[in-house]
């Protein structure tokens, strides 16, 4: 048997499926999706529900705590896809399943052949080498019952992770797009082992991989990891700011095509000039709120069309715009706005918007460590040493301008 991408027996194999195998089947071809298709794919699909459930035994010996937290607890030794068997009224109940396959590193994974047609066969099988031609199919003729019910063990809003490494990689994600579905992928981590080898003369291998999905993305939760001291030594108060520590953050966001009211200018209050947002980026907050934190510095802003093809700017009023008759540090308004912004600088407690520790920058936004999520979201590359990403700037004011 050699690994193929086409069944030749699956059109003779029609006749045989029942209503749910053809739906299947037909939203498939009418799709025009990308399909994994292998031989023996049919038996694979049906191998679950001929599988007996098992007859269990407790062992006493074995039993930690009072009665009831045994009652709550339950560890079950045996090969997994007939322990899910056994274990099928619990159906629909699992939050979390966390699964470690065989890699299939031509030392362990072990297959029978007999279980095309009786999965009930105790016999484990030959270890399946590495000079098997059919190693792969194999794999994926073991996986596929075994996924399929581990979907069917989940609650609507469960998840479940997959252990792998490049071996397989590549099958297991589309083993797994095709019964989890591509639209609850949640994450593919990539996770830094801890030994490395180094028996290779291209590239050492140090990461494998968790696919995470889940039964119904809309219903499914993630947690936070705890802010580490690493992650919150970022947050500084030099101005002494009264609502305690903050870092810098980006007054800007993306989605400037569907944002253009939040394209305009913004005049400096120390030295006059007209401040845009990036390219491709927009000013993340409403503008009334930003006339008001600008006017913090101690100028007076007011609305105005300098004919560039933007809505109007924000720009103090009286005072010339860059490229106009007196703008310069010579001009009346730009001066005593300077002078009252630098005493607002030297002062501390600056406004949200600011124009760095000097006044010479950008505009930029603090982002207030009370105000962030109470954790950190997980990445997916894990590795040692603790990943000190916190997002964007403002997650909650980002996409905000109008």
């Amino acid at each position: 048997m050699n690994d193929t991408l086409s069944d030749p027996t699956l059109a003779d194999a029609i006749e045989d499926l029942d209503r749910e195998g053809l739906i299947k089947l037909v939203r498939g071809l009418m799709s025009s999706g990308v399909a994994l298709s292998f031989h023996g794919k049919r038996t694979a699909m049906e191998i679950a529900r001929r599988v007996r459930p098992r007859v269990t035994r407790r062992e006493p010996r074995l039993h930690v705590g009072p009665p009831a937290e045994q009652a709550r607890n339950l560890l079950v030794e045996g090969e997994n896809l007939q322990a899910m068997v056994t274990l099928y009224k619990y159906r629909g109940q699992v939050d979390l399943i966390l699964t470690d396959p065989p890699y299939n590193t031509g030392q362990s994974f072990r297959y029978n052949d007999r279980w095309d047609k009786d999965p009930n066969d105790p016999d484990l099988g030959a270890v399946v080498t590495r000079e098997d031609g059919s190693r792969h199919t194999k794999w994926i003729k073991a996986m596929m019952p075994r996924l399929q019910m581990m979907k069917a063990m989940l609650k609507p809003s469960g998840v479940v992770a997959v252990c792998i490494d490049d071996n397989e990689l590549f099958h297991l994600g589309m083993l797994m797009d095709e019964v989890f579905g591509e639209d609850n992928r949640l994450a593919i981590i990539n996770w830094q082992k801890t030994t490395v080898k180094n028996n290779t003369k291209h590239a050492s291998q140090t990461t494998e991989y968790v696919l995470v999905y889940a039964k119904d993305r809309p219903l499914s939760t993630t947690g936070l990891l705890e802010r580490s001291e690493k992650n919150n030594a970022r947050f500084q108060n030099g101005d002494a700011d009264a609502k305690g520590a903050w870092k810098q953050g980006d007054l800007t966001g993306t989605g400037a095509d569907s944002h253009l009211t939040a394209l305009y200018a913004i005049q400096s209050p120390f030295d006059g000039s007209l401040q845009y947002p990036g390219e491709n980026r927009c000013w993340a907050f409403e503008k009334g709120r930003i006339k008001a934190w600008l006017t913090e510095w101690g100028g007076e802003y007011v609305e105005r069309d300098l004919k560039d093809g933007r809505t109007k700017a924000l720009v103090l009023k009286g005072a010339p715009l860059p490229g106009e008759l007196g703008h310069g540090p010579n001009d009346f308004v730009l001066a005593a706005t300077r002078t009252r912004a630098m005493d607002r600088l030297n002062q501390g407690n600056w406004p949200r918007l600011y124009f760095g520790m000097k006044g010479t920058a950008k505009p930029m936004a603090k982002v207030y460590l009370s105000e962030i999520k109470a954790g950190v979201v997980p990445t997916t590359f894990w590795v040692d040493e603790e990943d000190e990403a916190d997002g964007p700037a403002d997650p909650v004011e980002l996409g905000a301008a109008s």
